[in-house]
């Protein structure tokens, strides 16, 4: 199978590296207070509130802070929040997808147009570039967890629809309805899991230069900087030396 995808690859960089732990922190804990709101609080009867709770352990959340998330979803003047998606364009085309929690939509939405609009792009209409995207689960390991055919075919028979493997380690693709079945499966075949989520999946790329790249990275820190949202995706697509320079720069 093909390599981890480079957008894949920045992303996940991105996430674990530049942004400020604090927020990241906030971020999680709001998406464990509004799955856990929308059903049991309990993770093992919950496959929502499971996901978010072990995104939070793959990031090092304190226990504390995720009790208090489930805590806080409980309380009866607990916040509301709407989930809403933004479609985009960056700098060179690139296809933008936002997803953002907010208890004030209106502010929401003027802040991520005012964000693309001061970066190069433009907020779109609801269902401009989500014709690229597949959404799909993916469930993460570490390249520990055995070599590329051992994975393959515990994703089979997990039910899966694709694997990625490379020196990163395994990305394993699924359903999107299907996340929480072939996660479990894959935990009894394989072990825990690095994370399991639902991702916009791209299924066609926009190809950028250094210059497009490093523009655009300057847009998707403008919106993950903002509280109400929650995950940026894009679509670009750039040469190893491209992402080397990037990385360098």
């Amino acid at each position: 199978m093909a390599g981890h995808s480079k957008w894949a690859n920045i992303q996940h960089r991105k996430g674990r590296q530049d942004k400020i732990r604090a927020k990241l922190f906030s971020k999680i804990s709001k998406e464990i207070t509004v799955a856990a709101k929308m059903g049991d609080p309990d993770p093992d009867k919950n496959p929502r509130l499971r996901l978010a709770v072990k995104e939070a352990k793959s990031n090092s959340v304190p226990k504390d802070v995720i009790d208090r998330a489930i805590k806080k979803s409980q309380a009866g003047d607990g916040d509301n929040y709407d989930e809403i998606r933004y479609e985009g364009y960056g700098p060179n085309g690139v296809a933008v997808i936002v997803e953002a929690m907010t208890d004030n939509r209106n502010r929401t939405a003027s802040t991520v147009r005012s964000t693309f609009t001061k970066n190069g792009g433009n907020l779109g209409e609801t269902g401009s570039v989500g014709f690229m995207f597949d959404r799909k689960g993916v469930v993460s390991y570490a390249i520990s967890a055995g070599d590329a055919d051992t994975v393959m075919m515990a994703a089979i028979e997990a039910g899966a629809e694709d694997v990625e493997s490379d020196e990163d380690g395994h990305a394993i693709y699924c359903a999107d309805t299907d996340l929480h079945e072939v996660a479990n499966a894959l935990e009894n075949e394989l072990g825990e899991s690095e994370s399991a989520k639902l991702i916009w999946k791209p299924t066609t790329t926009s190809e950028l230069d250094l210059e497009g790249l490093t523009k655009l990275m300057k847009l998707v820190d403008a919106l993950e900087d903002d509280d109400d949202v929650q995950s940026v995706t894009t679509n670009f697509e750039a040469s190893d030396d491209v992402m080397t320079a990037f990385g360098e720069s």
